[in-house]
């Protein structure tokens, strides 16, 4: 491992015979008490840093399987270098990754029902994974954490365990409904939402308010059919829950705590089976991929969600810009972009540029390199914002060649980001030991490095 310190520069020094006088003499006096079995330690005062502080490495940070019953794996991989500088062993059979707020801690939810905790660092330890026991037969499927708390989503317990501490203990039980699966929220957010699918086939899910400063929680509000996901605007104004038996976003006014009704259709009509979404921030736009019938291709949503402000016309006369209502055109689907087939995941990066879509395939099809006028089964789509078109699809194939050009596997999670001279995806398959690295902006491979395990998710430090 590379030092970090700089060189300090040597300082040339004029010398008398009395100055070299005197270092002979403490030299001499050091070399006596040597002699005397004494030990000499030498003092060693800090200097001073010159120049700009170092800034923190940007990693991606990659959660990997090496089987049902066996110890999984998180790798640190170097943005710049595009080099694995840690893979360090955490529980079992890891099912369910994220990263806290400020991007350098890591929670993973386990198989043997644990939930670990650790620092991203390429230093890390396997000693130093915290692990957290979880109740019995809670069945944890997601996790959500606000910077001082921490919410597992219980399918088995149909509840939200809210914990805290390092490492996160358990602090109580809420319960929000049968089938809770996920739980949405953003960093500082006086609230999260839990959601829970209910227990009637086809019926109407609901979300349940949590809120953050007393870990209490509100009167249920109801969605659509079946929802699966959910995202929350990163000034904590609107949640967005994606409905994938309805094929429709239910929208959530998170400062009055209500379905939100100002000028727009809620729900808000997508595609077939939305399952995913992300936001363009720089653009007010909510990207939401549809996985469709998951056989032939779906597509992608995107929908305009400015709020009034000081710069966003409105026709609302209670307008307020530290409280705003919808913008006019709030809630409207700018275009609905066909791509691969069984999308399950969208990625937008932060400067609004693209958006990439991981396209599964067809489960019962395998991932093999397209026959002549047929799309390939499993691909990433990469979207260009400006156009609103897909200018590129990267085919994804069963290969263990690190030279090709070919996503390796079944993708299943897309982490990216911005960066000089280019931006980057790094994709994770559930059928492969590699993660695939794409360029922005020209849209190919880069490199394959290998995770030691299969791929479960992948996630950025810093956007």
């Amino acid at each position: 491992m590379h030092s970090d310190r700089k060189p300090v520069a040597a300082v040339r020094l004029r010398t008398s015979s009395r100055t070299i006088a005197a270092a002979v003499a403490a030299t001499a006096a050091t070399l006596a008490l040597a002699a005397c079995g004494s030990t000499y330690r030498p003092v060693v005062s800090s200097i001073n840093p010159v120049g700009p502080a170092g800034q923190p490495t940007k990693y991606a940070v990659a959660i990997s399987s090496t089987g049902p019953t066996t110890k999984g794996l998180v790798t640190l991989v170097d943005f710049s270098g595009d080099t694995v500088v840690n893979t360090t062993l955490i529980g079992v059979n890891p099912k369910y990754f994220q990263l806290a707020a400020n991007g350098f801690e890591g929670y993973t939810i386990n198989s043997d029902g644990t939930l670990n905790s650790f620092s991203i660092s390429s230093s890390l330890l396997a000693s130093e994974v915290l692990q957290s026991t979880l109740y019995p037969n809670s069945n944890p499927v997601s996790l959500y954490n606000s910077g001082t708390n921490t919410y597992i989503a219980e399918a088995g317990r149909n509840s939200v365990a809210q914990l805290s501490g390092l490492p996160p203990a358990i602090q109580q039980e809420l319960p929000t409904g049968a089938n809770t699966i996920y739980t949405v929220g953003a960093s500082q957010s006086p609230r999260a939402y839990a959601i829970a699918q209910g227990s009637t086939p086809g019926g109407n899910g609901v979300v349940v308010p949590i809120e953050a400063a007393s870990n209490t929680i509100d009167s249920p509000i109801p969605v659509g059919v079946k929802p699966v996901y959910g995202v929350m605007t990163a000034d904590s104004r609107r949640a967005f829950i994606l409905n994938s038996g309805s094929n429709n976003v239910t929208v959530i006014n998170a400062q009055t705590n209500a379905l939100d009704t100002y000028n727009l259709p809620n729900p808000i009509p997508v595609g077939v089976s939305p399952i995913w979404a992300d936001f363009s921030p720089g653009k007010n736009e909510l990207l939401v991929a549809n996985a469709g019938n998951g056989v032939t291709p779906g597509s992608v949503t995107i929908i305009s969600i400015p709020l009034c402000s000081v710069t966003v016309i409105t026709s609302n006369p209670l307008c307020n810009v530290t409280n705003p209502v919808d913008a006019v055109g709030f809630g409207q689907v700018v275009a609905n972009i066909p791509v691969g087939i069984n999308p399950i995941m969208i990625a937008v990066m932060q400067d609004g540029t693209e958006a990439f879509v991981a396209n599964a395939g067809n489960p019962s099809l395998p991932c093999v390199l397209p026959t002549a006028g047929n799309a390939p089964n499993c691909s990433i789509s990469v979207i260009n914002l400006e156009t609103n078109t897909v200018i590129a699809t990267v085919p994804a194939i069963a290969s263990t060649n690190q030279a090709d050009a070919y996503v390796h596997g079944r993708p299943n999670y897309i982490g990216v980001t911005t960066g000089t001279p280019t931006g980057k995806a790094y994709i994770t398959a559930g059928d492969s030991t590699d993660i695939s690295i794409i360029r922005s902006d020209i849209n190919i491979i880069q490199t394959h490095l290998p995770l030691q395990g299969f791929g479960v998710s992948v996630r950025m430090n810093q956007p």
